[in-house]
Order: structure tokens, then C-alpha cells, then sequence
């Protein structure tokens, strides 16, 4: 994941009547986290906070729980734009308890994903193949490069919950009694590298991924069904537990990537820059191609941010209001 600059200022002069907005919004601080859909949102956030609505807006550094904590007992910084909530459940529900956090958009609409995945041309060619019994039916289709009589199933890295929840899975699922072999892909790096040589040479792959990422972006996956209702119990049991021998099949839960704002802040801040916090949301499919870009022009997430607001107008304009639509624009 690519690290963010520690601060970034944003302001934009457009006289007297800009003067006026930017009293009334004053210093945003905004957390940027050390990942990249986190870094470029945080920039987005910033420029149209800046040019749109005239706050003086400045981008730090941070991370999921040291700054949600930080922002229920410091009441700074003001804004995390992608908070993964689910990361940090007490303390969410500390701060909204005690009335010093307030929840805004979902940052990804349709929540942060993971799961097993199969190449979409690979689907397209297979559609009986939609859930992971239906894959494990078929280990000609996914053959291991050193015994090509099994199939394989990619695994995370030690260490990455992923890793836990795909190794218990593959025992609930029965991949080994049904033909096929976990590998460990050793690395995050050794993890991509499959899914890209087996992309470029049209091969069989299933196995372990999330969004959004830049990856997905740029090679098209499909997610696989589980075949079955998340059990809540039995996944913090068994799914998520290593030293569980009997794993059961289960559902993968999303996980819940919201913006959270200080009370004080929600409840100072301008009702135009409220409403865009509490509206401004983009899916995994937008932020995945975003990224993608991102890693093949070495962009920084200021860099992201602009080329997101030139090229996707439709997209960002119904976020915030015509007269920060048209600052915005003559910023760009």
C-alpha cells in the first residue's frame, strides 16, 4: 500500500465572496490512512472541500485505530473519510455512545469485499461455475503448475486474517478430499503475481482476494458465491479461528467503510460541507479502475483525486452543490 504524503494544504482565492466561505468553514483536517483507495479519497475529500466550499482543508497522516481513537478522545483530526468500522467496533461505538463521533456516507457503497475469486474469461467460459462447491467440482480447471493433476487453491500471506478465514474455508469446503492443494503465494506481491500470470496466459485460477484494489482494476475478477448464509457465531468461532478443527461453510461478511466525523466538527462545520460528507460514496468497481491508474502512472493520491474529478464529472457533481460544481471545475 502506498504511503501518503504527511501534509498536503489546500486553498483556492476567488475574492471577497470566497473570503466569506472560508471563515465560515475554517481548518478541516482530514485523515489520509496508509493505503491507496484511503490516500485518494482523503485528496478528493481536501480539493473539493478547499476549491468547492472554501475551508482551509490539510491532509494527515494516520491509520484505522490510532485515529478513530484519537478522534473520540482528542476530538482531532476531524474527518476520516474511509474508516473500516468493523476494524474498531468498541471504539465506534464509544464515541457515537458518547456523542463525540458522527457517522457520515458509506465511503464505498456497496462495502469493502473479500472472498474467493475466479478470472471473469474464465466464468464466461464456465457459467455453471458460480459458487465455490462449483469450483472445487472442477480441478482441471484450476491446475496446480508443479502437479497438474490437482487443482489449486492461492492463499494469502501468513499473517493477513484473509489467510486464516481461506485455509478454514478450504477445510469447510472439502478442497483437498475434492482434488486440489492451498498454496501459499508467500507474499502480497507473490499473491498478485498469480492472478497476473494467470491473466496474461489465460490459465485456470481461484483463490483468495479483496476490493478495492488496483488489481482488480486492472484484471477482472468474479466473485464466487459461498453457497450458503453468513453465520455470525460460527464465523468468529470457526471461520476466523485457526486452531478450529471443523470449520463449517459460511458466508464472507462485507466489511462496513463509512466516513466518521467529530461531533464538533459536524456540528460546526458550514450545512453545505455536511451534506456533501453525508452524501459523497463511490462503489468498488470505481475506486478499483482509479487505483489501477493510479499504479500505472505512479500517481500520488492528489494526483488521483484530479484525474478522478476530470474524468468522472457524472459521477462527483451530484455530491455537491452547482455553485462548489463550478469552483471546483474552474480549479481543475
Amino acid at each position: 500500500m502506498k504511503k501518503s504524503v504527511a501534509t498536503v494544504a489546500l486553498s483556492l482565492g476567488l475574492g471577497l465572496g470566497a473570503t466569506a466561505a472560508f471563515a465560515d468553514c475554517g481548518d478541516v483536517t482530514i485523515a489520509s490512512m496508509n493505503w491507496q483507495s484511503a490516500e485518494v479519497l482523503a485528496a478528493l475529500d481536501a480539493i473539493i472541500l478547499s476549491e468547492g466550499y472554501g475551508c482551509n482543508a490539510t491532509v494527515i497522516t494516520g491509520d484505522t485505530v490510532p485515529t478513530i481513537t484519537s478522534m473520540v478522545e482528542r476530538g482531532q483530526p476531524d474527518v476520516a473519510p474511509e474508516g473500516w468500522i468493523d476494524l474498531v467496533p468498541e471504539v465506534i461505538a464509544r464515541g457515537t455512545e458518547e456523542g463525540r463521533l458522527v457517522k457520515g456516507a458509506l465511503a464505498l457503497s456497496d462495502g469493502a469485499v473479500q472472498g474467493w475469486w475466479i478470472p471473469k474469461y474464465l466464468a464466461d467460459a464456465n457459467p455453471d461455475i458460480k459458487t465455490i462447491d462449483d469450483a472445487l467440482a472442477h480441478p482441471e480447471l484450476f491446475p496446480d503448475s508443479e502437479d497438474p493433476s490437482k487443482g489449486a487453491v492461492f492463499n494469502g500471506p501468513q499473517g493477513w486474517g484473509g489467510t486464516v478465514v481461506t485455509t478454514q474455508l478450504f477445510k469447510a469446503y472439502g478442497g483437498e478430499e475434492k482434488g486440489f492443494k492451498l498454496i501459499d503465494t508467500g507474499s502480497a506481491a507473490g499473491l498478485d503475481g498469480s492472478i497476473a500470470r494467470a491473466y496474461e496466459n489465460k490459465q485456470g485460477w481461484v483463490g483468495y482476494y479483496w476490493a478495492p484494489t488496483a488489481l482488480l482494476g486492472k484484471y477482472e475478477m468474479v466473485k464466487l458465491d459461498h453457497g450458503v448464509p453468513y453465520d455470525a457465531e460460527a464465523w468468529t468461532a470457526c471461520n476466523a479461528n485457526a486452531d478450529c478443527a471443523y470449520p463449517q461453510k459460511n458466508d464472507w461478511p462485507g466489511d462496513t467503510v463509512q466516513t466518521i466525523m467529530t461531533s464538533k466538527f459536524a456540528e460546526s462545520a458550514p450545512a453545505e460541507v455536511k451534506a456533501y460528507l453525508d452524501t459523497r460514496s463511490w462503489s468498488n468497481a470505481t475506486v478499483n479502475g482509479l487505483m489501477a491508474w493510479m499504479t500505472d502512472n505512479q500517481a500520488t493520491g492528489d494526483d488521483g483525486a484530479r484525474h478522478f474529478l476530470k474524468e468522472n464529472e457524472e459521477i462527483w457533481t451530484k455530491w455537491v452543490s452547482p455553485e462548489a460544481a463550478e469552483k471546483i471545475k474552474a480549479a481543475l
